[in-house]
């Protein structure tokens, strides 16, 4: 883990129509709130996760995933610290909130 205080992306696998990316963060750290124009996959690997939604907070652990909505937003906040493996449509776009 970065001692940074910054969440770290590491591209893995790119595919015809997927891509994978290492997603990994200390305690506390989170991703900037943001939505994206399809579904993902976020399946961690190790530690824990808080995915905030709008509407409620689902914690996802080691050997969980969870299908993140399209067009839904969302903040990843590493609870206590984790790692995960982001599966997503190549065509995918990000919107940060401002």
């Amino acid at each position: 883990m970065e001692s940074a205080g910054r969440p770290r992306v590491t591209p893995l696998e790119e595919g015809a129509l997927f891509e994978t990316k290492r997603m990994e963060a200390a305690s506390g750290i989170s991703w900037p709130r943001h939505r994206a124009s399809t579904e993902s996959v976020l399946v961690v690997t190790e530690g824990q996760c808080i995915v905030q939604f709008s509407a409620e907070d689902r914690g996802v652990s080691a050997g969980d995933s969870l299908v993140i909505p399209a067009d839904i937003w969302h903040e990843i906040v590493a609870d206590p610290e984790f790692k995960a493996v982001h599966i997503m449509p190549k065509e995918i776009r990000f919107t940060f909130s401002t």
